[in-house]
């Protein structure tokens, strides 16, 4: 039975490949590995290296690694492989380094030679072939499986869970509560509210629709209380992260073309992302499709249009609500918008602008809380780890909710919650804002 660890990081059989250069095969750059001095910088701000103490686990390490692998003195093995994805991809380490290394690039780099090398077994491939081909480029699918889910939460089956097998039974309380999805009618038009000022495009992503749908209406409800016209293309798919993450880079680059057909005919003035994490890989799109001439030049365009909802909201001036929330919240940053988009003060100028609302900050907000995509399954035991030392810097706030703005955050963010006692409730950053604006005008 193939492990879901197996599915992210393989337990390889061998050597992946003798030739550390394939034709066609994406390497992490060199000439961007050798600016690295091992200056130490980024040594406690990455979660690997703090919780294993390890230097191969450490950015700078996994950067020697590969330089070592460049330079033909080290193999794509089992041993590269296991380094490469132990890593969170959380980037904190590029806001750490003094050089401004794009380290994200690097490691999604080489985890796609690894992909590139190594022979896999049938079962593994077909679980690979099955999520990243055949699931999430599909948003019916996934709406498909995300209803099954739903289905198997209501039956009352999930009392019986802890007779699952194995790992299983360890897994299933991850499961998301779903509550109700976010797929509007084809190409959807939600009109501005008083006078158009944009006209937009939200990206809807593939698991904030069916695991947070209510916070993409809560981002249509924002954008348009803001003199935003808010067009839903149907025609749009993953953005591809999961798969360039995995090491997938020819799936992440169909994906990527999907998208950019599907929002540069919209004529819009941007598109509008809420999972930090998406917004990371859509804004990469001019890099990851760089050697494409059919595409490179339409990439470059559609990234200089991707903003990130709290990202585009405060630089157009948002009306701040009337209606007070009387609530005690801590903001939890997403790795992805804090370090991968240099996000930080946007959030909480949205959060601060409600009346009523208090913003207590916990010690190591925009440390990641180990979610990382899917590694909270792929590496459990590690990703808990990180998440309770979260969770106690959660409980010594005193908040009663904890607000974030990325869905594998806020899934996390639950789990977290559950494990420690906590009770506190977890929002989007747009639905508290989504619920003021609504409270005002039930007045």
């Amino acid at each position: 039975m193939i492990s879901e660890r197996e599915i992210m990081m393989p337990v390889l059989k061998g050597e992946i490949g003798q030739s550390n250069f394939l034709a066609g095969v994406d390497r992490p750059d060199y000439d961007e590995m050798t600016r690295c001095t091992h200056c130490g910088m980024c040594l406690q701000f990455c979660p690997t290296y703090r919780v294993l103490g390890l230097e191969a686990d450490s950015p700078r390490g996994r950067i020697y690694q590969m330089r070592a692998v460049a330079e033909g003195r080290a193999l794509v093995d089992e041993d590269f492989a296991e380094h490469m994805y132990v890593c969170l991809a959380c980037r904190a380490c590029e806001t750490a380094c003094p050089a401004h290394l794009h380290y994200g690039s690097l490691v999604e780099a080489a985890r796609g030679q690894i992909e590139a090398r190594r022979s896999q077994p049938w079962g593994e491939r077909l679980l690979r072939f099955l999520i990243f081909a055949q699931l999430f480029p599909y948003p019916a699918r996934i709406r498909l499986l995300a209803g099954l889910m739903r289905l198997y939460q209501i039956s009352g089956l999930r009392a019986f869970a802890r007779f699952l097998p194995g790992r299983l039974a360890r897994l299933e309380p991850m499961m998301p509560t779903l509550k109700g999805d976010f797929f509007p009618a084809r190409d959807q038009v939600y009109p501005a509210r008083g006078v158009k000022q944009y006209r937009v495009a939200l990206f809807n992503g593939c698991i904030m629709p069916v695991a947070f749908g209510p916070s993409n209406a809560a981002t249509v409800k924002v954008l348009t209380e803001n003199g935003c016209e808010v067009v839903v293309p149907s025609a749009q798919t993953c953005c591809g992260a999961i798969d360039l993450h995995a090491g997938e880079r020819d799936l992440g680059r169909e994906v990527a073309r999907r998208n950019i057909q599907a929002f540069e005919r919209l004529n819009v003035d941007a598109v509008i992302i809420n999972a930090a994490g998406c917004g990371v890989a859509l804004k990469e799109y001019g890099d990851l499709l760089h050697e494409d001439p059919a595409f490179v030049a339409r990439a470059q365009a559609f990234a200089a249009k991707v903003k990130d909802v709290n990202e585009f909201l405060a630089n157009i001036g948002f009306r701040a609500p009337t209606a007070a929330l009387p609530m005690r919240v801590t903001y939890q940053d997403p790795c992805h918008l804090v370090h991968g988009q240099n996000i930080r003060l946007q959030p909480r100028q949205l959060l601060q602008s409600i009346p009523g609302l208090e913003l207590v900050e916990m010690a190591g907000a925009d440390r990641c809380c180990g979610s990382a995509g899917i590694y909270n399954i792929t590496q459990t035991d590690l990703s808990m780890e990180i998440l309770d030392e979260k969770m106690e810097h959660v409980r010594r706030t005193g908040a009663t909710a904890i607000v974030s703005a990325n869905p594998g955050c806020m899934l996390q963010m639950q789990i977290g919650c559950r494990r420690a006692g906590i009770d506190a409730q977890v929002y989007h950053v747009v639905d508290l804002l989504a619920k003021a604006y609504n409270l005002e005008q039930s007045n």
